[in-house]
């Protein structure tokens, strides 16, 4: 292993000489001092940081303190603007949540609704049945009441009827 030294004095390329990465490392080292703004040669993201941090560097105490809070300004807002945007997807899956159980609610109604016309319809001809039954048991009665006035035998009257010979039994 060995190691090369290079004195940056001795560095006597101009811009135009510049061919590779490291002469554009002993360019920008030597020339640090006196560059305004970034060579077009070095149009990368490494050297672009590396002149932010030198020119960082250069400023003075009441500029950095300047530059500190400016530099926070700026983080602070992107910070509201990405909770901004994180709340706002938030809020829109919770729409998107409130619409699925709308929707899932309309869909229940509906099939409460189908459920409870069926219902009614199912006790409408159970009412129907119920009351047929009682129409007829009456008319039964009615019937065994006038045979017993006519003198019948409750047994025949039973018999002709269905009532039970208990039920004729009562009648009066």
């Amino acid at each position: 292993m060995g190691f090369i030294y290079l004195e940056i004095i001795n560095f006597v390329k101009s811009e135009a000489e510049v061919e590779d990465e490291l002469d554009k490392v002993f360019f920008m080292l030597k020339n640090m001092s006196t560059l305004k703004t970034l060579p077009r040669i070095m149009n990368s993201a490494v050297f672009q940081r590396f002149f932010q941090l030198a020119s960082y560097a250069k400023l003075t105490k009441e500029e950095r303190t300047m530059y500190d809070i400016s530099l926070k300004r700026k983080w602070d807002a992107e910070a509201v603007r990405m909770y901004q945007q994180e709340q706002q997807k938030r809020l829109e899956g919770l729409e998107k949540q409130l619409k699925e159980a709308i929707r899932e609610a309309k869909k229940a109604e509906k099939e409460a609704k189908r459920v409870a016309i069926t219902a009614k319809a199912e006790g409408k001809t159970q009412g129907k049945a119920e009351g047929l039954a009682e129409g007829e048991h009456k008319k039964s009665i009615e019937t065994a009441l006038n045979f017993k006035k006519m003198g019948l035998p409750i047994a025949d009257i039973a018999k002709g009827t269905g009532l039970s010979i208990e039920e004729i039994e009562k009648l009066k």
